[in-house]
C-alpha cells in the first residue's frame, strides 16, 4: 500500500509540473525587434512598434514572444554587445516602453521571454574599463592572459579564433594582456570563473524577473567557459578556408566545457525562486545530440533543436528526414519535450533554405511532432532572404569576411524588415529609410494581403498554431513512415479513428500514394490544411488509397 502511495504521489508530481509548463506542444515566435516594427519612424524598429502588434501575435495564437537583445549597446553586433544588462538602449525605447509592452502582452495571454547574452559584454560596458585598471572584483570579469613572445615579437596565447575572423585575443596596451572575445573585438568574454561575476549575472535575471519576463533564451551557451590550460586547438586538415576564418579549428578548449552546465543550472535555480507562472529556459547550442540532451538534465526546458537548420536541407532525402528526426526523439529524456526550430535570426529563412515551394513543410514538421515549434517573425507569411550587395552590408560576420566572402557569412539577407502590407516600406516605418532594405516582393508577400485567405502562408500558419493545441498532437504516438523514398509520413494518432497525418512529397513532380496501405489510416480523411500553391483545398474529403500529390507539396489530412 506504501509503494503504491508514493508512485501515485510521484506520478502526481509530474503530472503537476507538467501541468505547470506553459509552453508544452505550443509555438513560440521570435522577435528580431530592430527588423519588426518601426514606431517613430527612424527606420529602426523598437519596442512602441512591438506592443503595437502585439494583436497579431495573440491573433496567431502563439504562447510566448522571445525577444531578440533590447539592452544598450553601441550596436557593433547589433545588441548583443552589451553596455548595460539592466537598462534598454534608446533606439529601442525606456524601460516604461517595455513595461507596457509586458503590461499589455499579458493581456493577451502572451508570455514574454528575453534574449540573455551571457558570454560577453560590450566593452563599453562600466566594468571593463575598471578590469583594464585591475580594479577589485571587475580586475576578474574578463578573460585576461599574458602574451606569448616568440623570437622577441609579442603574440597573442594561444591560436583561438572568433567567430568573426581572425585571432579571439585583442592586446590591451594599458593592462598590458591580451582578453578574449569569441566574437566581435568590441564584445570581451566574461570570465565564469569569477563567483563576483557569477553573481552579477544573477543579478541581471533577477531584475528582470520583477519587471515581470516569464523566461530567457540563452545566447551562445557552450562558449561561456573555456579549457583552463588555455591549449591551442587543433586544426583540421584541407578546408579551403583561410586561417582567418573559425571553420578551420576543432573547438575543443573554448566550447562544450562541463563547467557550462552547473552555470545552466545556478540559474535554473534564480528563475524557479521567482513568484508567479513557472518559467521557461531556451538554449542555443549548436552542438552534438549527446550535449544538447544534457542541457535538460541542468534547466534547459527548451535546448534548440536545429536539425532542420544545419542538419536537413533541399538536398535531403525522406529517409534523411526520418533516421534523423527518429534518433531526436528517441534521446528525450522522460518527462522532457523535444522542439523544433523553423527559422532565426542568424540562418537563412526556410523558404530560402528548401525552396519557396518546400516553404510550409518545416512549420508543418514543427506542427505535427510533438513538442514545442520555434517560429521566426515573418515565418508565418513565408518571408525569403534578400540578397544584399557588398555596400548595402552592415552584420560583422560579413563585413569582417571582405567582399569576396561576406554573402557566405552575412546573416542580413535573413533579417529583412517584417513585411506588413504594401505601402511604402512594407509598412514597417513612416520614415524614408531602413536600417536594412526591404525585401522588393513586399508589394505582393505580405500580412495584410495573407489576412483572411485560409490558402495563404498566415492562413497556413495559423491552422498549424492551432493543430499544434490538439489532443491527437499533445498525447498521440508518433510514427515516421519513407513512402517509396519519395515521400514521408507522419502520423499522430490516439486510435484509428482519430488520426493526424503529414504526406510530404520530396519530388518535382506529382506523385500518387497510397497513404491507406504505407501508414495505416482510414480510407476517407479531410484535409486540414495544404501548403500554399499546392491547390488542394481545405476541408475537402480525400480517398487515402490514392492520394495525388503535387510536385514538393505537403498536406495534413485529419
Amino acid at each position: 500500500m506504501y509503494r503504491v502511495l508514493v508512485l501515485f504521489l510521484l506520478i502526481a508530481s509530474d503530472s503537476l509540473a507538467q501541468n505547470s509548463e506553459w509552453w508544452r506542444d505550443t509555438f513560440v515566435y521570435q522577435i528580431y525587434p530592430r527588423s519588426f516594427k518601426d514606431s517613430n519612424g527612424d527606420g529602426i524598429g523598437d519596442l512602441n512598434g512591438i506592443t503595437s502588434k502585439l494583436d497579431h501575435l495573440a491573433d496567431l495564437g502563439i504562447s510566448a514572444l522571445w525577444l531578440s537583445p533590447i539592452y544598450t549597446s553601441p550596436m557593433v553586433d547589433f545588441g548583443y554587445d552589451i553596455a548595460n544588462f539592466t537598462n534598454i538602449d534608446s533606439i529601442f525605447g525606456t524601460l516604461s516602453d517595455f513595461s507596457k509592452l509586458v503590461t499589455k502582452a499579458k493581456s493577451l495571454n502572451l508570455k514574454v521571454v528575453l534574449d540573455f547574452v551571457p558570454n560577453h559584454s560590450s566593452d563599453k560596458h562600466a566594468w571593463f574599463p575598471k578590469s583594464v585598471q585591475k580594479v577589485k572584483p571587475y580586475d576578474e570579469y574578463y578573460v585576461w592572459r599574458d602574451a606569448k613572445m616568440v623570437n622577441g615579437t609579442r603574440q597573442p596565447p594561444n591560436n583561438w579564433l572568433s567567430a568573426f575572423q581572425g585571432s579571439a585575443w585583442e592586446w590591451n596596451n594599458v593592462r598590458k594582456q591580451y582578453y578574449l572575445h569569441q566574437f566581435a573585438a568590441g564584445q570581451p568574454d566574461l570570465n565564469y570563473r569569477s563567483s563576483a561575476l557569477q553573481e552579477e549575472m544573477k543579478n541581471v535575471l533577477r531584475f528582470w524577473l520583477k519587471l515581470g519576463v516569464d523566461g530567457i533564451r540563452i545566447d551562445t551557451i557552450p562558449n561561456l567557459i573555456e579549457d583552463s590550460r588555455f591549449l591551442d586547438e587543433p586544426k583540421i586538415p584541407n578546408t579551403g578556408l583561410p586561417d582567418t576564418d573559425p571553420g578551420t579549428l576543432q573547438h575543443i578548449y573554448t566550447a562544450d566545457q562541463d563547467q557550462t552546465y552547473d552555470i545552466l543550472k545556478s540559474w535554473r535555480e534564480v528563475l524557479d525562486s521567482s513568484n508567479g507562472t513557472k518559467k521557461i529556459i531556451l538554449t542555443e547550442a549548436w552542438t552534438s545530440l549527446p550535449l544538447t540532451m544534457k542541457y535538460y538534465t541542468y534547466g534547459s526546458n527548451v535546448p534548440f533543436n536545429f536539425m532542420f537548420i544545419n542538419q536537413l536541407g533541399n538536398y535531403s532525402t525522406p529517409l534523411d528526414f526520418k533516421r534523423i528526426i527518429d534518433r531526436y526523439l528517441n534521446s528525450i529524456p522522460p518527462g522532457q519535450q523535444a522542439n523544433w526550430v523553423v527559422g532565426n535570426h542568424d540562418s537563412h529563412r526556410s523558404g530560402s533554405r528548401y525552396g519557396e515551394q518546400r516553404a510550409n513543410q518545416i512549420p508543418m514538421l514543427a506542427a505535427v511532432l510533438p513538442g514545442v515549434g520555434v517560429l521566426y517573425n515573418g515565418d508565418e507569411i513565408g518571408m525569403i532572404d534578400r540578397q544584399l550587395t557588398w555596400a548595402e552590408t552592415v552584420d560583422p560576420a560579413g563585413c569582417n569576411a571582405g567582399p569576396g566572402r561576406y554573402n557566405v557569412t552575412s546573416r542580413d539577407p535573413e533579417r529583412t524588415p517584417f513585411q506588413w502590407d504594401g505601402t511604402k516600406n512594407a509598412g514597417f516605418t513612416s520614415g524614408n529609410k531602413t536600417w536594412l532594405p526591404v525585401h522588393p516582393n513586399y508589394k505582393t508577400l505580405n500580412l495584410a494581403a495573407q489576412k483572411g485567405v485560409s490558402t495563404s502562408h498566415y492562413g497556413v500558419t495559423k491552422q498549424l498554431v492551432l493543430l499544434k493545441k490538439d489532443q491527437i498532437i499533445r498525447t498521440g504516438s508518433t510514427q515516421l513512415v519513407v513512402i517509396g523514398n519519395e515521400a514521408l509520413g507522419v502520423v499522430r494518432r490516439l486510435d484509428f479513428s482519430r488520426t493526424v497525418v503529414l504526406l510530404i512529397n520530396f519530388t518535382e513532380k506529382q506523385l500518387k500514394v497510397d497513404a491507406s496501405s504505407w501508414l495505416n489510416i482510414p480510407e476517407v480523411m479531410s484535409v486540414y490544411v495544404a501548403s500554399v500553391g499546392s491547390k488542394i483545398v481545405p476541408g475537402s474529403r480525400v480517398n487515402t488509397g490514392g492520394i495525388n500529390l503535387p510536385a514538393a507539396a505537403s498536406i495534413i489530412l485529419k
